[in-house]
């Protein structure tokens, strides 16, 4: 409780008191056999298991054009629970767990498949007590969400009165707004807005939750969090590595789709939103489509954007190719994948406050943080020489790894002479707190399975996200090729330069 009495709204009861236990359901897998189902999802579902949160008669369906048993199937999703599940394996959880396994073989425009998804259903139902209730996560290509859709809703498997039915779809949600508001439809035409489940697994990280604790738990902080204290907000995403094996997937999207248009939106969305009434669904989203309606780019977009493209050099003290060196990636490909932008919010809170969004691969390390950097005390009454090393006062939120915080502040340096230099009071969670962090999908899925949607984007957010970002990919599609920039370093000369204009630098994280 707070200490008005009343229920504290940042802490779920459910959490605490009572576990958040799942009641009967199963779950369908449309797309089991990608590296998405079997590094995240199936390995999220046993670690749900293991820490009691899965109802015993909990099931799992597969559906793929594979010639498998059900066996099969369990053994896939064995070697995916041994190889990539956060928790112990435990034999008496995975034999339980595996007596709700089942596996359905067939095409997506099967329609004798989905009958026989149909009759096994309904089989789990009566041997399993699922009760009617079936998630169906579409871990597939876009361009199928339709296809499987209308399967479901033909062969009645989309609405029960008496049960419920959700789907769960990934990112990317479309290519640009009109793909985004298709996709919406399509989706929309067989099940219900509140049955959509959306995920963007940074939603789903302890430490972006945390930035609503740290805002509005804390007295401190509020106070500050506006333009009259704030000079500027970085939020970067950065890996180290590149594309992989995932050529087929990335060439033509690039950085600032697969990347900024929705978690990078979304943590300035959570960073910038007012306070919500309350922290359900509905409240929390009403106040991130607030901002994000707010949010305007910066012009001229050849000054306040920048793009670029990794070409072979030094990471990890090896050499690695460059991304047209790539396989699979054509010689001349323009696709990006550094990207940054810079927005404003135009409210009352953040106005002349600049955003400065960026990501990229094969930069010099692996981060995800926010960077909130305040403003320059107005006088200082220290000699020049006591204050050289002094720079802005700065709270860092890391999203990954090493998730925490960090203030930044002057300080005394200990002796005679009044030198003042900057120090840092860090909080990390691992020395903190005993217990160890869900992963992101453990804790999306049980959402999904409990009807839970507040960390869920809604369509509006998307579309609202789209509008911001295609200008932007307009004017690239306009402007040649993307910059060189070194793997290994922290991106082209270009994004060094839309801060520098103005006086400021990226944080080396």
């Amino acid at each position: 409780m707070s200490p008005t009495g009343r229920p504290n709204p940042l802490r779920d009861p459910r959490d605490r008191r009572l576990p958040r236990i799942a009641g009967p359901c199963s779950m369908v897998i449309f797309g089991v056999t990608g590296d998405l189902s079997r590094k995240k999802v199936m390995p999220a579902i046993y670690d749900l298991a293991n820490r009691g949160l899965l109802p015993p008669g909990f099931s799992l369906v597969g559906f793929a054009r594979r010639d498998w048993e059900d066996q099969d199937f369990a053994q896939i999703v064995h070697d995916a629970v041994k190889q990539h599940a956060r928790t112990e394996f435990r034999q008496e959880v995975w034999d339980q767990l595996a007596e709700g396994f089942r596996f359905v073989a067939g095409a997506f425009d099967d329609d004798e498949a989905f009958d026989t998804l149909r009759r096994t259903l309904l089989e789990l139902d009566e041997a399993r007590g699922t009760g009617g209730n079936h998630a169906f996560y579409l871990a597939i290509p876009p361009g199928l969400f339709g296809t499987v859709a209308s399967q479901l809703q033909e062969h009645g498997l989309a609405e029960d009165p008496n049960a419920w039915r959700r789907v769960v779809v990934e990112k990317p949600f479309g290519h640009d707004l009109a793909s985004a508001r298709e996709l919406n439809e399509v989706l929309g035409e067989v099940f219900p807005s509140g049955s959509i489940f959306r995920i963007d697994h940074y939603l789903g990280k302890e430490t972006v939750q945390n930035i609503l604790a740290m805002r509005f738990a804390n007295e401190m902080f509020e106070p500050l969090w506006n333009s009259n204290y704030v000079d500027h907000v970085q939020i970067s995403m950065a890996e180290d590595v590149g594309i992989g094996g995932r050529a087929g997937y990335y060439d033509g999207i690039g950085a600032a789709r697969d990347v900024i248009q929705n978690h990078l939106l979304q943590l300035l969305a959570l960073v910038a939103m007012e306070e919500p009434t309350s922290f359900d669904a509905d409240s929390l989203r009403v106040e991130k489509e607030k901002v994000l309606a707010a949010v305007v780019l910066a012009k001229p977009l050849n000054r306040s954007t920048a793009r670029g493209q990794y070409v072979e050099g030094w990471a990890g003290g090896e050499k690695v190719p460059g991304f047209l060196q790539e396989e699979g990636i054509a010689k001349d490909s323009r696709t990006e994948t550094f990207a940054a932008i810079t927005v404003e919010v135009e409210n009352r809170r953040w106005a002349g406050v600049p955003f400065y969004l960026r990501t990229g691969k094969r930069l010099a390390r692996r981060v995800t943080e926010v960077a909130v950097v305040f403003k320059r005390a107005p006088h200082l009454p220290f000699s020049e020489h006591s204050t050289e090393e002094l720079t802005q006062n700065a709270l860092v939120v890391r999203v990954q790894p090493d998730e925490g915080m960090t203030l930044r502040f002057g300080s005394k340096v200990p002796g005679t002479a009044l030198e003042i230099r900057d120090v840092s009071m860090d909080f990390a969670y691992g020395g903190s707190f005993t217990e160890s962090s869900p992963e992101a999908y453990e804790r999306l899925i049980l959402d999904v399975l409990l009807g839970d949607p507040p960390l869920f984007p809604r369509h509006e957010e998307v579309e609202l996200s789209w509008k911001i970002l295609d200008p932007v990919l307009e004017h690239w599609a306009r402007t040649g090729s993307p910059e060189p920039y070194a793997s290994g370093a922290w991106g082209p000369s270009s994004s060094f330069a839309m801060l520098s204009r103005h006086g400021r630098t990226w944080r080396r994280p």
